[in-house]
Protein backbone atom coordinates (compact mmCIF):
# COMPACT_ATOMS: atom_id res chain seq x y z
CA UNK A 1 0.00 0.00 0.00
CA UNK A 2 1.24 3.53 -0.73
CA UNK A 3 1.13 6.35 1.32
CA UNK A 4 1.23 10.49 0.77
CA UNK A 5 4.59 11.29 0.63
CA UNK A 6 6.78 13.08 2.90
CA UNK A 7 7.17 16.86 1.13
CA UNK A 8 10.33 18.58 1.83
CA UNK A 9 10.96 21.99 1.65
CA UNK A 10 14.20 23.24 -1.15
CA UNK A 11 16.33 24.89 1.95
CA UNK A 12 15.52 21.13 3.77
CA UNK A 13 16.66 19.13 1.03
CA UNK A 14 20.09 21.05 1.00
CA UNK A 15 20.44 20.89 4.40
CA UNK A 16 19.77 16.83 4.69
CA UNK A 17 22.26 16.77 1.46
CA UNK A 18 24.97 18.52 2.96
CA UNK A 19 24.32 16.34 6.20
CA UNK A 20 24.44 12.96 4.20
CA UNK A 21 28.17 14.23 2.62
CA UNK A 22 29.21 14.38 6.21
CA UNK A 23 27.92 10.40 7.03
CA UNK A 24 31.80 9.37 6.02
CA UNK A 25 33.43 10.88 8.94
CA UNK A 26 31.06 9.72 11.38
CA UNK A 27 32.36 6.86 14.06
CA UNK A 28 29.36 5.08 15.70
CA UNK A 29 29.60 2.32 18.76
CA UNK A 30 27.15 -0.42 18.74
CA UNK A 31 26.45 -2.64 21.03
CA UNK A 32 24.00 -5.04 21.44
CA UNK A 33 22.47 -8.90 20.58
CA UNK A 34 24.49 -10.24 17.69
CA UNK A 35 22.53 -12.78 15.24
CA UNK A 36 23.33 -14.65 12.59
CA UNK A 37 20.40 -14.80 9.79
CA UNK A 38 20.27 -17.67 7.83
CA UNK A 39 17.56 -17.02 4.72
CA UNK A 40 16.33 -20.54 2.72
CA UNK A 41 15.28 -19.38 -0.83
CA UNK A 42 12.73 -21.55 -2.83
CA UNK A 43 9.64 -22.36 -4.34
CA UNK A 44 6.50 -24.02 -3.85
CA UNK A 45 4.58 -26.12 -5.83
CA UNK A 46 2.69 -28.52 -3.92
CA UNK A 47 1.08 -28.87 -0.16
CA UNK A 48 2.56 -31.75 2.23
CA UNK A 49 0.07 -35.12 2.12
CA UNK A 50 1.26 -35.24 5.75
CA UNK A 51 0.17 -31.92 7.16
CA UNK A 52 -1.75 -28.71 5.31
CA UNK A 53 1.34 -26.75 5.04
CA UNK A 54 3.31 -25.67 1.86
CA UNK A 55 6.20 -28.22 0.73
CA UNK A 56 9.25 -25.48 -0.14
CA UNK A 57 12.12 -27.24 -2.71
CA UNK A 58 15.11 -25.25 -1.67
CA UNK A 59 16.88 -23.54 -4.30
CA UNK A 60 20.10 -21.50 -2.12
CA UNK A 61 20.83 -20.12 1.34
CA UNK A 62 21.97 -17.04 2.02
CA UNK A 63 23.60 -15.90 5.48
CA UNK A 64 24.03 -12.04 7.05
CA UNK A 65 24.56 -10.67 9.99
CA UNK A 66 21.65 -9.49 11.87
CA UNK A 67 20.48 -8.55 15.46
CA UNK A 68 22.77 -5.68 16.29
CA UNK A 69 25.10 -6.54 13.66
CA UNK A 70 22.14 -5.39 11.12
CA UNK A 71 22.69 -1.98 12.88
CA UNK A 72 26.13 -1.70 12.15
CA UNK A 73 25.60 -3.37 8.31
CA UNK A 74 23.59 -0.20 7.41
CA UNK A 75 26.04 2.17 8.95
CA UNK A 76 28.42 1.03 7.10
CA UNK A 77 26.53 0.93 3.56
CA UNK A 78 25.39 4.61 4.79
CA UNK A 79 29.05 5.35 4.89
CA UNK A 80 29.58 5.58 8.20
CA UNK A 81 32.48 3.65 10.37
CA UNK A 82 31.41 1.39 13.01
CA UNK A 83 32.45 -0.08 15.91
CA UNK A 84 30.41 -3.21 17.10
CA UNK A 85 30.27 -5.33 20.55
CA UNK A 86 29.00 -8.30 21.15
CA UNK A 87 29.05 -11.98 22.01
CA UNK A 88 29.12 -14.88 20.02
CA UNK A 89 29.27 -18.81 20.71
CA UNK A 90 32.48 -20.71 19.58
CA UNK A 91 30.35 -22.46 17.26
CA UNK A 92 30.03 -23.02 13.39
CA UNK A 93 27.00 -20.05 13.46
CA UNK A 94 29.65 -17.95 15.10
CA UNK A 95 32.67 -18.78 12.59
CA UNK A 96 29.99 -17.86 10.24
CA UNK A 97 28.74 -14.75 11.68
CA UNK A 98 32.58 -13.70 11.94
CA UNK A 99 32.54 -14.51 8.11
CA UNK A 100 29.52 -12.63 7.17
CA UNK A 101 30.74 -9.15 9.15
CA UNK A 102 34.08 -9.55 7.18
CA UNK A 103 32.47 -10.27 3.93
CA UNK A 104 30.35 -6.68 4.76
CA UNK A 105 33.29 -4.27 5.88
CA UNK A 106 32.41 -5.02 9.41
CA UNK A 107 34.75 -4.67 12.02
CA UNK A 108 35.42 -7.84 14.50
CA UNK A 109 37.51 -6.70 17.04
CA UNK A 110 34.88 -6.01 19.63
CA UNK A 111 33.53 -9.78 19.46
CA UNK A 112 33.81 -11.51 22.52
CA UNK A 113 33.40 -15.32 22.75
CA UNK A 114 31.88 -17.71 24.59
CA UNK A 115 32.20 -21.59 24.52
CA UNK A 116 29.17 -21.66 26.94
CA UNK A 117 26.86 -20.09 24.57
CA UNK A 118 25.37 -20.97 21.07
CA UNK A 119 25.60 -18.27 18.68
CA UNK A 120 22.14 -16.70 18.14
CA UNK A 121 20.52 -18.07 14.43
CA UNK A 122 17.23 -16.65 12.88
CA UNK A 123 16.24 -18.84 9.93
CA UNK A 124 13.65 -17.36 7.46
CA UNK A 125 11.95 -19.70 4.85
CA UNK A 126 11.43 -17.42 1.53
CA UNK A 127 9.19 -18.68 -1.38
CA UNK A 128 8.19 -16.35 -4.09
CA UNK A 129 9.14 -13.59 -2.36
CA UNK A 130 7.14 -14.65 0.88
CA UNK A 131 8.15 -15.28 4.47
CA UNK A 132 6.75 -18.85 5.02
CA UNK A 133 8.07 -19.31 8.41
CA UNK A 134 10.87 -18.50 10.31
CA UNK A 135 12.57 -20.37 13.54
CA UNK A 136 14.80 -19.15 15.97
CA UNK A 137 17.85 -20.86 18.05
CA UNK A 138 18.91 -19.01 21.19
CA UNK A 139 19.81 -19.09 24.44
CA UNK A 140 18.21 -15.58 26.26
CA UNK A 141 19.47 -15.84 29.42
CA UNK A 142 21.81 -13.16 30.82
CA UNK A 143 25.61 -13.46 29.53
CA UNK A 144 27.86 -14.56 31.97
CA UNK A 145 29.76 -11.60 34.46
CA UNK A 146 33.13 -12.10 32.83
CA UNK A 147 31.41 -11.33 29.07
CA UNK A 148 29.90 -8.04 30.45
CA UNK A 149 33.60 -7.02 31.72
CA UNK A 150 34.80 -7.96 28.63
CA UNK A 151 32.50 -5.95 26.55
CA UNK A 152 32.59 -2.94 29.19
CA UNK A 153 36.62 -2.68 28.74
CA UNK A 154 35.95 -2.43 24.90
CA UNK A 155 33.34 -0.03 25.11
CA UNK A 156 35.52 2.25 27.78
CA UNK A 157 38.22 2.01 25.93
CA UNK A 158 36.37 2.82 21.88
CA UNK A 159 33.50 5.56 23.86
CA UNK A 160 35.92 8.83 24.05
CA UNK A 161 36.91 8.41 19.90
CA UNK A 162 33.34 8.30 18.98
CA UNK A 163 30.85 10.33 18.07
CA UNK A 164 27.47 8.70 18.93
CA UNK A 165 26.58 5.34 20.79
CA UNK A 166 23.98 3.00 20.00
CA UNK A 167 22.27 0.28 22.52
CA UNK A 168 20.86 -2.13 20.24
CA UNK A 169 18.27 -4.49 22.95
CA UNK A 170 16.91 -7.63 20.83
CA UNK A 171 16.27 -9.20 24.66
CA UNK A 172 18.67 -11.96 23.76
CA UNK A 173 21.12 -11.66 26.83
CA UNK A 174 23.61 -9.02 26.00
CA UNK A 175 22.13 -5.97 27.32
CA UNK A 176 21.99 -6.00 31.49
CA UNK A 177 21.03 -3.21 33.79
CA UNK A 178 24.30 -2.76 35.09
CA UNK A 179 26.15 -3.29 31.73
CA UNK A 180 23.45 -0.67 30.04
CA UNK A 181 24.19 1.90 32.99
CA UNK A 182 27.65 1.64 32.87
CA UNK A 183 27.70 2.39 28.92
CA UNK A 184 25.23 5.69 29.66
CA UNK A 185 27.06 7.00 32.37
CA UNK A 186 30.51 6.80 30.20
CA UNK A 187 29.31 8.21 27.19
CA UNK A 188 27.40 11.31 29.50
CA UNK A 189 30.83 11.39 30.97
CA UNK A 190 32.43 11.92 27.35
CA UNK A 191 29.97 14.28 26.09
CA UNK A 192 28.51 11.44 23.88
CA UNK A 193 24.66 11.15 22.95
CA UNK A 194 23.24 7.20 23.41
CA UNK A 195 20.39 6.23 21.40
CA UNK A 196 18.40 3.11 22.30
CA UNK A 197 16.63 0.99 20.33
CA UNK A 198 14.60 -0.72 23.17
CA UNK A 199 13.07 -3.87 24.30
CA UNK A 200 9.21 -3.14 25.96
CA UNK A 201 10.32 -5.09 28.94
CA UNK A 202 13.71 -3.98 29.56
CA UNK A 203 13.02 0.58 29.12
CA UNK A 204 13.99 0.72 33.01
CA UNK A 205 17.65 -0.18 31.65
CA UNK A 206 18.12 3.02 29.71
CA UNK A 207 16.98 5.92 32.17
CA UNK A 208 19.17 8.85 31.36
CA UNK A 209 20.02 7.67 27.52
CA UNK A 210 19.37 10.16 25.07
CA UNK A 211 17.05 9.04 22.47
CA UNK A 212 14.96 6.08 22.67
CA UNK A 213 13.36 4.78 19.26
CA UNK A 214 10.81 2.46 19.99
CA UNK A 215 8.21 1.39 17.86
CA UNK A 216 4.17 2.03 18.49
CA UNK A 217 3.75 -1.48 20.28
CA UNK A 218 7.29 -1.08 22.40
CA UNK A 219 6.26 2.41 23.34
CA UNK A 220 2.51 1.63 24.55
CA UNK A 221 3.39 -2.12 26.33
CA UNK A 222 6.58 0.22 28.12
CA UNK A 223 4.50 2.88 29.49
CA UNK A 224 1.36 0.55 30.92
CA UNK A 225 4.28 -1.39 32.71
CA UNK A 226 5.26 1.89 34.59
CA UNK A 227 1.80 3.17 34.67
CA UNK A 228 -0.05 -0.58 35.20
CA UNK A 229 -3.80 1.53 36.07
CA UNK A 230 -3.52 3.52 33.05
CA UNK A 231 -6.85 4.38 31.29
CA UNK A 232 -7.71 2.02 28.54
CA UNK A 233 -7.32 4.60 25.32
CA UNK A 234 -3.85 6.38 25.80
CA UNK A 235 -3.14 9.83 23.25
CA UNK A 236 0.77 9.25 21.05
CA UNK A 237 1.40 12.26 23.58
CA UNK A 238 0.63 10.82 27.10
CA UNK A 239 3.18 7.73 25.72
CA UNK A 240 5.57 9.61 24.23
CA UNK A 241 6.36 12.20 26.78
CA UNK A 242 5.36 9.60 29.79
CA UNK A 243 8.30 7.99 28.65
CA UNK A 244 10.89 10.77 28.62
CA UNK A 245 9.96 11.96 32.07
CA UNK A 246 10.45 8.22 33.04
CA UNK A 247 13.48 7.63 31.46
CA UNK A 248 14.56 11.29 31.67
CA UNK A 249 15.84 11.42 28.44
CA UNK A 250 15.76 14.15 25.66
CA UNK A 251 14.17 12.64 23.11
CA UNK A 252 11.66 9.56 21.84
CA UNK A 253 11.65 8.63 18.17
CA UNK A 254 7.91 6.94 17.63
CA UNK A 255 8.39 4.50 14.75
CA UNK A 256 4.19 4.49 13.56
CA UNK A 257 4.23 1.47 10.77
CA UNK A 258 2.15 3.08 7.86
CA UNK A 259 1.73 6.25 9.69
CA UNK A 260 5.41 7.41 9.84
CA UNK A 261 6.90 8.31 13.03
CA UNK A 262 6.24 10.81 15.92
CA UNK A 263 9.17 12.86 17.44
CA UNK A 264 8.77 13.99 20.99
CA UNK A 265 11.06 16.22 22.63
CA UNK A 266 12.05 17.15 26.11
CA UNK A 267 10.78 20.59 25.80
CA UNK A 268 7.23 19.81 24.81
CA UNK A 269 7.48 19.42 20.81
CA UNK A 270 5.93 16.88 19.23
CA UNK A 271 6.91 16.60 15.65
CA UNK A 272 4.45 14.11 13.45
CA UNK A 273 6.66 12.24 9.92
CA UNK A 274 4.37 10.88 7.36
CA UNK A 275 5.71 7.66 6.09
CA UNK A 276 8.37 7.86 2.76
CA UNK A 277 6.12 6.70 -0.08
CA UNK A 278 7.02 3.27 -1.08
CA UNK A 279 5.63 -0.25 -1.31
CA UNK A 280 5.90 -1.71 1.72
CA UNK A 281 7.01 -5.23 0.71
CA UNK A 282 9.08 -6.96 4.27
CA UNK A 283 9.32 -5.17 7.44
CA UNK A 284 12.09 -6.89 8.41
CA UNK A 285 15.19 -4.69 10.21
CA UNK A 286 13.24 -1.65 9.53
CA UNK A 287 14.01 -0.07 12.58
CA UNK A 288 17.87 -1.63 12.62
CA UNK A 289 17.58 0.90 10.00
CA UNK A 290 16.35 4.25 11.67
CA UNK A 291 18.57 3.99 14.41
CA UNK A 292 21.46 3.55 12.05
CA UNK A 293 20.65 6.55 10.22
CA UNK A 294 19.88 8.77 13.01
CA UNK A 295 22.61 8.14 14.76
CA UNK A 296 24.65 8.78 11.22
CA UNK A 297 22.87 12.21 11.31
CA UNK A 298 23.54 13.43 14.49
CA UNK A 299 27.10 12.46 14.24
CA UNK A 300 26.98 14.18 10.99
CA UNK A 301 25.52 17.26 12.76
CA UNK A 302 21.90 17.37 11.98
CA UNK A 303 19.16 18.65 14.35
CA UNK A 304 16.87 16.29 15.95
CA UNK A 305 14.39 17.08 13.42
CA UNK A 306 16.52 17.10 10.19
CA UNK A 307 18.20 13.60 11.72
CA UNK A 308 14.83 11.80 12.61
CA UNK A 309 13.11 12.85 8.73
CA UNK A 310 16.18 11.26 7.43
CA UNK A 311 15.92 8.23 9.31
CA UNK A 312 12.85 7.72 8.15
CA UNK A 313 13.88 7.97 4.21
CA UNK A 314 15.98 5.30 5.46
CA UNK A 315 13.54 2.98 6.27
CA UNK A 316 11.07 3.85 3.17
CA UNK A 317 13.84 2.57 1.27
CA UNK A 318 14.26 -0.88 3.73
CA UNK A 319 10.77 -1.79 3.52
CA UNK A 320 10.59 -1.96 0.06
CA UNK A 321 13.31 -4.69 -0.22
CA UNK A 322 13.35 -8.48 0.89
CA UNK A 323 14.56 -9.65 4.24
CA UNK A 324 16.94 -8.51 6.40
CA UNK A 325 18.20 -5.31 3.93
CA UNK A 326 19.98 -2.13 4.30
CA UNK A 327 19.74 1.49 2.68
CA UNK A 328 22.92 2.91 0.46
CA UNK A 329 23.64 6.24 1.07
CA UNK A 330 23.00 6.51 -2.99
CA UNK A 331 19.84 5.55 -2.46
CA UNK A 332 19.21 7.97 0.33
CA UNK A 333 20.36 10.87 -1.64
CA UNK A 334 18.40 10.19 -4.01
CA UNK A 335 15.09 9.47 -1.83
CA UNK A 336 15.89 13.15 -0.65
CA UNK A 337 15.70 14.90 -3.92
CA UNK A 338 12.80 13.24 -4.56
CA UNK A 339 10.59 13.82 -1.60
Amino acid sequence: MKKKAIELSSNQKRRLLACLERFGRARILVVGDFILDQFVWGTVKRISPEAPVPVVNVERESYMPGGSLNVAHNIVTLGGTVYPCGVVGRDLAGRMLLKSMRREGIETAGVIYDRSRPTSIKTRIIAHSQQVVRFDREKTGPISKEDQQGLLKFLKKRIPSVDVVIIEDYGKGVIQPGLAAEVVRTARKHGKPVLVDPKEKHFDYYRGATVLTPNRKEAYEAYRSFHPRAEDELSLETVGFGLIRQIQSKALLMTLGEDGMALFEKKGKVTLIPTAAREVFDVSGAGDTVIASLALALAAGAALGDAAVLSNLAAGIVVGKLGTATAKLQELQAAVQAA
